[in-house]
């Protein structure tokens, strides 16, 4: 990265710590791995809120399943609020239900708590659970929506925008107007840790057991990661591989957002490398998060990596580096060797209106008959 790179990088900084952001970012074009220098990250200490690293932090880029965590955020405003419970009944729409993979699969009409779906979306990824989520909040979606936009300007999000719920952009068709930055998304994981402490459990299941199958965390880190907490993957062809990430160890808490990662591998690795970094840095001095704002003349383009993600060649890639049993190849040495068994919790859909019936037929028959009293 040129000098003049890093100058912009800075962005609209108090001039009494601009010197600090160039060390920053000069320090991180030098000590990263490839994987980690390629593309837009960002190292955050939660509890200083001060950027401790950072490169490429305002450039655009499409969210892809980053997205939920703004459906979360939402969801648990109104659950705190009392307008929603984890016991909700959530109905998935035939729009829902039409959402493309990662999804559960379920028909239209399937009911699940909210407490089920949020599992569902946040441990699975699923974009029919997020999509059902946005149907049946208060308002409905489309209120949802605009509620998304007016929450991240609310919360310092200077630049993102969602137009669903669930970042999915039809894989190789980009989103319209759907965007968001490395900066903004540390603030939205920022967010969620002070606001819901109470919800940061979502954020650390291993696994789901669903009607469809069992379902790791897309997460990697969780469990393979000394000290990880959460939060959130994504992907899509135009985005890469996208990740925010949390952990903590003693008294230090990081926050990790890494963007257009080349594969899952990679991303997990380099979650990892930036998180080790953080939780071992000695500098706690970086700009502030909140006046850590883009420059007026940046980029307005959002970046679109589909030629790099999604050939042919890039696939073949990918493919290396699985086992022959299928199984991710890890060197990083702050990761663990992902286990076959993972923990899991139950994340299951609500009996049908028939199975309901049966249950009722199926407990009455149960019932002892009623047998004739004396006269008293």
């Amino acid at each position: 990265m040129s000098a003049a790179a890093r100058t912009k990088t800075c962005g609209n900084i108090r001039p009494l710590v601009v010197a600090a952001c160039l060390f920053i970012v000069s320090l991180t074009s030098v000590a990263w791995s490839e994987a980690a220098r390629a593309n837009p990250y960002i190292v955050v200490d939660a509890k200083t809120e001060r950027v401790l690293y950072a490169q490429e932090p305002f450039k655009r880029w499409y969210p892809a399943s980053l997205t939920k965590l703004m459906t979360a955020y939402l969801t648990f405003e109104d659950m705190e609020a009392g307008r929603l419970s984890k016991n909700t009944v959530i109905t998935f729409s035939a729009a829902a239900a039409g959402e493309p993979a990662a999804k559960m699969y379920f028909a239209p009409g399937t009911r699940v708590t909210l407490d089920t779906a949020l599992k569902m979306m946040l441990v699975r990824s699923a974009n029919d659970a997020a999509h059902a989520v946005a149907d049946n909040a208060p308002g409905g979606r489309s209120d949802f929506i605009n509620r998304m936009n007016a929450t991240a300007k609310q919360i310092g999000m200077t630049d993102t925008h969602f137009v669903n719920a669930n970042g999915m952009d039809a894989m190789n068709d980009p989103q319209p107007g759907q965007y968001t930055t490395a900066r903004d998304m540390a603030v939205l994981a920022l967010a969620i840790k002070k606001k819901f402490p109470d919800y940061l459990d979502y954020f650390t299941i291993p696994g789901i057991d669903a009607d469809s199958g069992e379902y790791r965390n897309t997460n990697l880190l969780i469990d393979n990661f000394n000290g990880a907490t959460g939060m959130k993957t994504g992907f899509t062809c135009s985005s890469g591989y996208n990740q925010v990430s949390t952990a903590s160890r003693g008294r230090k808490d990081i926050i990790a957002v890494a963007l257009g990662s080349a594969s899952v591998v990679a991303r997990v690795e380099t979650a990892a490398q930036l998180l080790e970094a953080g939780l071992n840095a000695d500098m706690r001095n970086g700009p502030r998060l909140a006046t850590y704002l883009p420059p007026a003349d940046a980029d307005k383009s959002v970046a679109d990596v589909t030629s790099e993600v999604c050939s042919a060649e890039a696939a073949e890639a990918r493919a290396a580096l699985r086992d022959e049993d299928g199984n991710y190849i890890l060197t990083s040495p702050y990761l663990h060797q992902i286990p076959e068994e993972f923990p899991m919790v139950e994340a299951k859909r609500l009996p049908n209106d028939t199975e309901m019936a049966s249950n009722r037929l199926d407990t009455l028959s149960a019932v002892p008959l009623p047998y004739a009293r004396p006269r008293q």
